[in-house]
């Protein structure tokens, strides 16, 4: 099997998939149309990406392409739709970089409200500003806001509580329960969590619908002088609704993203980022060692999995649900050609398989296929299974729900 890395990994993730006899290629470099190229070259199995974005074209560039690993939590520099139309695996590393990204969160709530960034730069300048800087509110027993309780929300939470800061947060999938167990207060909604808020920190997974989420409504609920962390994705936030709130507001934020971000580094310039009251990294939350050391730990155990196992964890682009009416459950002597005769009646009778597994039972002699299928067999062909004698019974089952 042969692995194109395209994005900066600890060289471990080379000699551990090299150890196990996979073929592994290595080019940091790639993107864009040198990245399409390469694929078309090389023809990979399978394509190991950081920040670089994965396109249609890159995608088609050679049909050996099976899998994409995201070596990362988020998917958005994937082209999803173009991936799942070629029957490309799409999984990702979700967990692995929370707790670093959940300590630069905080690094950023601390420094929002004790200003030490700006404090350095003054230092830096020649000048003594203690009056200036000496008006933090201090963190404990306010009231954190949280949207997103998802492994980095979850670390984040953790570590206000430990700071002895009261919670509330949102999710979509956060319940009363969960709230109870992670001993936070739940809130109905996002303009909620704003209005109760000190500070407000975003860890939501950047989708259609999650796009401009933290807009106009959100910033109005906020209280002012209240704190804004952002480490989820720059596309989540309204930048012009919050460089309003900044300038109105007296907001204070601390972001480790952007939109339009550059693809490399160099010269860059950012409207929202120069504002004062505004505090920035440049997309690292998840770039400590330890969380590297982790993610390039899970690329592995993904392609070795499927290398060994042809099992694909963490896959992200499988369908929810499938146009799948009936299931036909077939049970036959496991030998040469009894599926393939199933397989020929169904697509005799033009009805479409949508999913399906067989499962041997112990000896070997035997086997049970379970085939979703879309439509309805007629008479004529459940009848010419049950005239197979390698077929022990062939019944349908109708899907609900």
């Amino acid at each position: 099997m042969r692995i194109l890395i395209a994005d900066a990994m600890p060289d471990a993730a080379r000699l551990e998939l090299q150890a196990a006899g996979l073929e592994v290629h290595v080019d940091a470099r790639l993107s864009g149309p040198a990245l399409t190229a390469a694929i078309a070259e090389l023809a990979p199995e399978v394509l190991v990406v950081r920040s670089t974005k994965v396109t249609a074209d890159a995608l088609a560039a050679s049909p050996a392409l099976q899998l994409v690993v995201r070596a990362g939590a988020g998917v958005n520099t994937i082209d999803l739709p173009a991936a799942s139309a070629r029957g490309v695996f799409v999984t990702n590393c979700p967990g692995t970089n929370a707790v670093a990204t959940a300590e630069l969160a905080f690094a950023h709530l601390l420094n929002a409200d004790r200003r030490v960034a700006d404090a350095t730069a003054d230092l830096r300048a020649g000048n003594w500003q203690k009056s200036k800087y000496s008006k933090g509110f201090g963190l404990k027993s306010r009231t954190l806001g949280v949207l997103g309780t998802g492994d980095i929300g979850r670390a984040v939470i953790a570590r206000a509580l430990a700071f002895e800061m009261q919670v509330i947060a949102w999710s979509p999938s956060l319940t009363p329960g969960r709230a109870a167990v992670l001993g936070v207060a739940r809130a109905d909604s996002p303009v909620d969590v704003a209005r109760a808020a000190d500070a407000l920190t975003v860890h939501l997974a950047l989708t259609p619908a999650t796009r401009g989420f933290v807009g106009p409504a959100i910033f109005d609920a906020l209280r002012p002088g209240a704190l804004f962390i952002n480490t989820s994705r720059g596309e989540i936030v309204d930048e012009v609704a919050l460089a309003r709130a900044i300038e109105e507001k007296g907001i204070r934020a601390g972001l480790d993203v952007f939109q339009d971000e550059p693809a490399a580094d160099g010269p860059w310039t950012s409207p929202l980022a120069a504002l004062p009251g505004v505090s920035g990294t440049p997309h690292i939350g998840a770039s400590t060692a330890q969380a590297q050391e982790a993610v390039a730990s899970e690329t592995c155990a993904i392609i070795l999995e499927w290398a060994r196992l042809g099992t694909v964890r963490n896959c992200v682009n499988l369908a929810a649900s499938t146009p799948a009416t009936h299931m036909l459950v077939v049970r036959h002597v496991d030998q040469v050609g009894v599926l393939a005769g199933i397989l020929a009646q169904l697509r005799e009778a033009r009805i479409n398989v949508q999913q399906m597994e067989n499962i041997v039972f112990s000896g070997a002699r035997a086997a049970c296929a379970r085939i979703q299928i879309e439509g309805t067999p007629g008479d004529a062909v459940l009848a010419a299974l049950a005239e197979d004698p390698a077929i022990f019974e062939a019944k349908l089952v109708e899907l609900v729900g």
